[in-house]
């Protein structure tokens, strides 16, 4: 079986999250990715290499190390460039210009380059040269202003959305690139950004405002406009249950054994269930704590209500629908065996994404990198003398 983007060769000069997520989706599909590093090496925002995270990040890549400030190794990195289909960075906009490795520079070299930028703030406008950083993003794209119980204050959502999001929304950009290159036989220049990419999974929150010129605030729990939406408590936890919709609502009602709520005029509409939301949750929960939380999920999808439960991590890879969909995959590392790691969410039928290859010990393929690109190993032990590599 041939990986789907096994034709493909990367560079990845990306550090800490949002540039080695966009890698990671290329390099699961099967493209030759090369880390290229310093020869301090990137373990993120001082974090060891062995965490679990810098692990998740960096499967299925070589690693060499390069110093771009040295003539020779940018020289090297040139060389890579000439060979290679896609070059994904997420240096504040002014070091790559300082260094010579814009895309414009590069374009010039091999105008087939797709070259992928992630930045805070974009590479353009008043906050350019600001560093970014993902609660930065969380706060400035709105996130933080409707996370979180009412009046509690801002809070951020507990994984990177604006990191992991940019990261998505380039590696898609990339491969509308490459689609296109297709066609025009040139590569081109894509740009995302922490904060636009934030903005943009506000989705509906953000439609609110620019379309009806609501201001959405806190609602913890609660979905912001399907009522009833939100955590229930249960004799022995809490479940989620969505009965939004005239329907389920009903539905609802009718598996509490509870139909006079369906004709309780305060609670006939959307309209009237979001006005006396706090009533209509008291309610149900007085309903839903007579049960353990496993018989109300039950209870609830056998009716057609969705609802599920509200799982810790070692939880979440236990359940047997989690099981089933075989998310958690397993590469085998020399030194530490079998590791396992999250697995992608997107199925191709005939070329699925695989771990191939553990997180590469740091410039473990530099001189298998260079040996190919025609360097002897007296070029090599010179460049390493000199400090290039």
């Amino acid at each position: 079986m041939t990986a789907a983007l096994s034709n493909l060769k990367v560079i990845d000069l990306s550090r800490v999250r949002s540039g080695p997520t966009t890698v990671r989706y290329l390099a699961d599909w099967g493209a030759d990715v090369i880390k290229v590093e310093s020869a301090q090496g990137d373990g993120g925002l001082g974090f060891s290499r062995d965490d679990a995270d810098f692990q998740n990040l960096h499967r299925n890549k070589r690693s060499m190390t390069l110093n771009l400030k040295k003539p020779e190794g940018l020289q090297i990195l040139r060389r890579l460039v000439e060979q290679t289909d896609v070059l994904v960075e997420n240096f504040r906009p002014d070091v790559k210009y300082r260094l010579g490795i814009d895309y414009e520079s590069l374009r010039s070299i091999n105008p087939r380059l797709v070259y992928g930028s992630i930045s805070g703030f974009g590479d353009s406008g008043p906050y350019r040269d600001r560093p970014g950083f993902d609660q930065i993003a969380q706060g400035m794209g709105g996130l933080m202003s409707v996370t979180g119980l009412p009046g509690q204050g801002p809070v951020r959502a507990g994984t990177a959305v604006a990191d992991l999001s940019a990261g998505l929304m380039c590696a898609i950009g990339i491969l509308i690139a490459l689609l296109e290159r297709e066609r025009s036989g040139q590569g081109q220049w894509v740009q995302t950004n922490l904060l636009g990419a934030q903005i943009a999974m506000m989705d509906f929150q953000a439609a609110r405002w620019l379309i009806g010129g609501e201001i959405a605030g806190q609602a913890g729990n609660n979905h912001p406009t399907a009522i009833p939406t939100g955590v229930f408590k249960t004799r022995d936890g809490y479940a989620n249950i969505a009965a939004s919709g005239d329907a389920i609502f009903r539905r609802l009602c009718s598996a509490l054994g509870a139909d006079h709520m369906a004709s309780d005029p305060a609670f006939a509409d959307e309209k009237s269930r979001l006005k006396n939301r706090d009533s209509l949750n008291a309610d149900i929960e007085k309903l839903s704590s007579q049960y353990e939380t496993a018989e109300l999920i039950e209870r609830l999808n056998r009716a057609g209500v969705p609802c599920g439960p509200i799982y810790r991590m070692n939880e979440v890879f236990a359940d047997p629908q989690v099981r089933h969909l075989g998310i958690a995959e397993t590469v085998t590392d020399p030194t530490r065996g079998p590791v396992r790691l999250v697995g992608q969410a997107i199925k191709l039928s005939r070329t699925p994404s695989t771990m191939r290859l553990p997180t590469p010990r740091l410039g473990e393929h530099t001189d298998e990198i260079l040996r190919a690109l025609g360097y002897s190993d007296a070029d090599i032990a010179s460049l390493r003398q000199s400090g290039a590599i």
